[in-house]
């Protein structure tokens, strides 16, 4: 009898490999119950992120099984829906560990992948809306479903509405109905999805893509990106101003435009 099987509870949570080109992948890995982020995953996410090695490119977010992320742990959560298990505080503080580590892969540097497979829901969903890029297979479902366990998805809604027009956002928050990966990509959720044996290497060449491109300038656009975001349209561009002229100054803008007018290919002095 295979013991590894028999006792899941003892593989870790999360798995990380850090390649030679600098892409470094989370691999949520509680497949069986469809890689809930509990209040143990989401400290294993955090510290991963804490601890980034000055060497990563790239961070892609991946899972195991035959889903990507159900979002938190209902059974968890259940457990402390009451006062006698510390109640409202619990749920608050689990919450606000959720809420930091979702702004966390905003406030990295690097971008961040979403590698999608299987079912995305409830704060699986979140999870994808929240990464900066995201390819999914052509068979995974999205949903944000709370709203069927008289559970509305407040925290999901951030992201969602953030990523979707309004109203679809809406839709899917109201009814609790899930949609596919063409649909996620025509809705804005998704960059692409691809056939389930190509997802692999889709994710590749969009980290490759990322990883020959000047280290300075992706970090200093990520930056500016969510910046000037909210910013009204005078004060984005205030930012975006500061921001082009401080990268002009750098030594990779320099070498990069050198380049361009010699018609060879750069070499990041920063990367």
């Amino acid at each position: 009898m295979d013991n590894a099987s028999d006792a899941p509870e003892l593989a870790p949570l999360l798995l990380q490999e850090l390649s030679q080109h600098g892409v470094l992948t989370l691999t949520l890995n509680r497949p069986e119950q469809f890689n809930p982020l509990s209040e143990a995953m989401l400290n294993a996410l955090q510290s991963a992120l804490d601890s980034i090695e000055p060497q990563t490119r790239v961070v892609v977010i991946a899972a195991t099984g035959r889903a990507f992320c159900a979002g938190h742990d209902l059974r968890e959560m259940r457990a402390h829906a009451d006062e006698a298990s510390g109640g409202e505080a619990w749920q608050r503080a689990l919450f606000k560990k959720c809420s930091h580590f979702m702004q966390t892969l905003i406030n990295i540097p690097q971008p961040v992948v979403a590698k999608v497979q299987g079912l995305a829901t409830a704060a699986g969903c979140q999870l994808v809306a929240n990464c900066d890029l995201a390819i999914a297979a052509d068979d995974c479902r999205f949903g944000v479903s709370g709203i069927n366990l008289g559970l509305f998805c407040s925290t999901p809604s951030v992201a969602l509405s953030r990523n979707l027009s309004r109203k679809r956002a809406f839709q899917m928050l109201m009814t609790g109905q899930f949609i596919n990966a063409a649909q996620a990509v025509e809705w804005g959720m998704l960059n692409q999805c691809v056939a389930a044996e190509e997802l692999d290497s889709a994710v590749d060449a969009l980290c490759t893509e990322i990883c020959s491109k000047s280290q300075v300038a992706v970090t200093t656009g990520k930056n500016l990106f969510y910046q000037q975001l909210e910013k009204p349209l005078a004060e984005a561009y205030e930012l975006a101003g500061a921001a082009m002229a401080c990268n002009m100054m750098s030594d990779d803008a320099k070498e990069g435009i050198d380049a361009f007018f010699d018609k060879r290919s750069p070499e990041w002095k920063n990367s």
